[in-house]
C-alpha cells in the first residue's frame, strides 16, 4: 500500500508527512512518521538553519479507523542554531507541545461533546477520561462565557454535584421568578461565594437558600442583612425526617410482624391524606394507633402539609 495513502486514510493531509513504519498490535494501529527536512527560523536570532541536534520520539494519540485505535510515533527533530538555541520542527498542526492527543482528535473530541447527551459518552467514544473531555470543553468555552454584570433583586443558591479541578461541589445561582440559572460557580467555599456577591449583589434584597449556615454566613458578609429565605423543599425535608425518627423509634416496640411492615409504609407516611386510597388509609391507621407518638408526628406533618399548601397557593 503506497505510503501516502495510509497517511491520507488516517487524516493526516500535511504533505510533508512521511511513513516510516506501521504495525497493528493488540487491534491497535502504530503508525511511525517524521517530517521532510527543511530549513527553519530561529525563535532567538531568526537564522534559518537545518542543522540537527537530535531525535526525539512522541507519541501520541489520534482518531480512529475502523473502530481501530490509533497510536503515532512521530520522530521529533531538534534543530541548532549557530547561536546556540536549540528548537524543535513545527510541525504545522499535526500534535502540540507535551499533548498525547492529536489536534486533529481535540477538534473531533470538542465538536462531540457539544453535540453528545454527556461528557462520559464522548469520553467513552474516543478513548479517554471524563475529566479530559471537561477539561478540553471548558477550556475552548471558558472565553465566550460572560457572566452578568448586576444580580437581581432576587436570587437562589444552591450547591449541586459536580466534578471540576475546583472542587466536587459546584454552587449554581438562580431567578426564582423567572427559573432561569444566572451563574454557577467553579465551587462552593465561603471566600467564592463572598467575592462574587461583593462584586455583583449591591441590588441583592432576597436570598433563597438551604439551611446552610455556612451559606447564610457567607451571604450576610458580603451583602450584609438581606432577607433570607429558607428553600421550601429543604425546610420541608426536617419535618419528614423528623417523622422517619419517630417511627423508627417506635417500630423497635413493634410485633416482628408489624415491625416489617411499618418500614414499608413509610412512603405512604409521608403523602398528603387527602391523597391516599380508602385502603391506604386503614393500613396507615392501623400503625399510628400502635403508638402515641407516632400518631402526634404524623398530624404535626399533616397540619404543616396543610399550612403548605394553603400559603403556597396565596
Amino acid at each position: 500500500m503506497p505510503d501516502h495513502f495510509i497517511i491520507q486514510l488516517i487524516g493526516l493531509e500535511n504533505k510533508n508527512i512521511q511513513l516510516v513504519d506501521q504495525s497493528i498490535e493488540a487491534n491497535t494501529c502504530h503508525i511511525h512518521i517524521q517530517l521532510k527536512r527543511k530549513k527553519h527560523a530561529c525563535p532567538q536570532c531568526k537564522t534559518r538553519t537545518d542543522r540537527i541536534k537530535d531525535y526525539r520520539i512522541h507519541m501520541f494519540q489520534h482518531l480512529k479507523t475502523a473502530e481501530k485505535p490509533i497510536i503515532i510515533h512521530y520522530r521529533k527533530r531538534r534543530y541548532i542554531c549557530p547561536c546556540g538555541k536549540s528548537f524543535d520542527e513545527k510541525n504545522q498542526g499535526i500534535v502540540q507541545p507535551y499533548q498525547r492527543f492529536s489536534v486533529s482528535w481535540h477538534q473531533a473530541a470538542l465538536l462531540h461533546s457539544i453535540t453528545s447527551p454527556s461528557f462520559t459518552y464522548t469520553a467513552k467514544a474516543f478513548g479517554t477520561s471524563t475529566s479530559k473531555v471537561i477539561r478540553l470543553f471548558d477550556a475552548r468555552t471558558t472565553p465566550f462565557i460572560i457572566p452578568p454584570s448586576q444580580l437581581p433583586k432576587i436570587i437562589a443558591i444552591d450547591e449541586f454535584k459536580g466534578d471540576t479541578d475546583k472542587g466536587k461541589f459546584q454552587l449554581i445561582i438562580a431567578d426564582p421568578i423567572t427559573r432561569r440559572p444566572i451563574d454557577i460557580l467553579e465551587n462552593r467555599s465561603m471566600k467564592t461565594i463572598q467575592q462574587y456577591l461583593r462584586e455583583r449583589g449591591q441590588q441583592v434584597e432576597m436570598v433563597t437558600m438551604d439551611l446552610s449556615q455556612a451559606f447564610k454566613s457567607a451571604v450576610q458578609k458580603a451583602l450584609g442583612k438581606p432577607v433570607i429565605i429558607a428553600d421550601s423543599f429543604h425546610f420541608s425535608r426536617y419535618i419528614y425526617w423528623a417523622l422517619s425518627k419517630v417511627r423508627i423509634r417506635v417500630q423497635e416496640q413493634f410485633h416482628p410482624y408489624d415491625r416489617k411492615r411499618c418500614k414499608r409504609i413509610r412512603g405512604l407516611l409521608y403523602k398528603r391524606k387527602r391523597a391516599l386510597t380508602p385502603a391506604e388509609k386503614i393500613r396507615i391507621q392501623h400503625y399510628l394507633d400502635l403508638h402515641p407518638d407516632l400518631q402526634t408526628a404524623y398530624d404535626i406533618k399533616e397540619a404543616y402539609q396543610a399550612w403548605f399548601d394553603t400559603n403556597k397557593r396565596k
